[in-house]
């Protein structure tokens, strides 16, 4: 692309007419509902987050109150605030709601015990009151992505170490038990009221593969998976979300020490994920996002690599089962 060709990488890239796309959304909630999905409501599942709440939010502008069933699933990790801000979003949008503690499932499935057993292969002393995340490390430096392990004693004493593949795999399917455990709930109310569930995963997460196959993946519609998380956060302005639900931060609210999604996958705080996801996606040059980015253009390309390099691995999250069907019998 010629440099007279490129995008403009400023400010107003990402700028989206809310209430214009709301009604697109809505029409197009309607339409897939009555001729695709064949079912008369909708399930939300509710974090707290600013995600699951414009897809609420969305779900009731297009069908009303009466057709959205919310469920908000905290467990022993999440954080309170989380739950407070599902419920607050649950009485403003007027929708039948209910708070289910999924921790007993949890603690049964065994995925704590999984999860802390991994983690004391790494840290042998780690055990009752201490804490854990994961933090993603490498990739932006020009390396190969890698994760680091940190915990936290009970006293506040920090300790990091980079997680060997055995036990970062084993720490990744315990915890991945928790996005299992609520679709599987969401199915549960799907089922039981004819209603489809929504997935939640705004743009960048379902472009880089943030999301858990047969988790928080799987839904029968996804309103927001064409928005950026920057037009996400404008969208709940649009709406008239509480402002502590435009003020959330997104975090992972998975494990027990405070995780920002930049530091467990994105590696980018999400604005600036946004413009370069964006970027590459308007063929713009790695030197003009280095440049809108104040980066330059070596850290630029080790961005594009980055977000590249993800899909890749993403390619398997969206992918259907292999079948030795014909593609015209699919």
């Amino acid at each position: 692309m010629a440099a007279t060709d490129a995008p403009s990488l400023g400010p107003g890239a990402l700028r989206l007419d809310e209430r214009a796309e709301a009604a697109r959304i809505a029409i197009w909630m309607r339409d897939a509902l009555s001729r695709r999905l064949h079912r008369r409501g909708l399930v939300v599942a509710i974090s707290g987050g600013i995600d699951s709440s414009v897809c609420a939010a969305l779900a009731v502008h297009a069908l009303g109150s009466a057709k959205v069933y919310g469920l908000l699933m905290p467990e022993r990790d999440s954080s309170g605030f989380s739950t407070q801000r599902g419920v607050l979003l649950a009485q403003h949008l007027g929708i039948a709601h209910e708070v289910m503690d999924i921790a007993p499932a949890l603690e049964a499935l065994g995925c704590y015990r999984q999860r802390d057993e991994a983690i004391r292969r790494v840290f042998p002393a780690y055990g009752e009151g201490w804490r854990n995340k994961i933090v993603i490390s490498g990739g932006l430096a020009g390396g190969i992505n890698h994760f680091r392990l940190v915990v936290s004693e009970p006293d506040g004493s920090l300790h990091e170490q980079r997680l060997p593949l055995r036990e970062y795999l084993q720490i990744v399917a315990a915890t991945n038990f928790k996005q299992r455990v609520r679709k599987t709930m969401d199915y549960f109310h799907a089922d039981r009221l004819n209603y489809a569930v929504v997935g939640t995963p705004n743009r960048l997460e379902y472009d880089q593969g943030f999301f858990v196959k047969v988790g928080d993946g799987a839904a029968d519609i996804k309103p927001i998976a064409h928005l950026y998380k920057t037009q996400v956060y404008a969208m709940a302005r649009a709406l008239g979300l509480p402002q502590p639900i435009c003020d959330a931060v997104p975090t992972t609210d998975t494990y027990t020490l405070p995780q920002g999604q930049d530091e467990f996958y994105f590696a980018l705080p999400y604005a600036q994920m946004d413009l370069a996801l964006w970027a590459l996606n308007q063929g713009a040059p790695a030197a003009a996002l280095g440049a809108a980015l104040a980066c330059g253009e070596a850290r630029a390309i080790r961005i594009y690599a980055d977000i590249e390099a993800k899909r890749r691995a993403a390619a398997y999250l969206h992918a259907a089962a292999e079948t030795l069907l014909e593609p015209s019998a699919r």
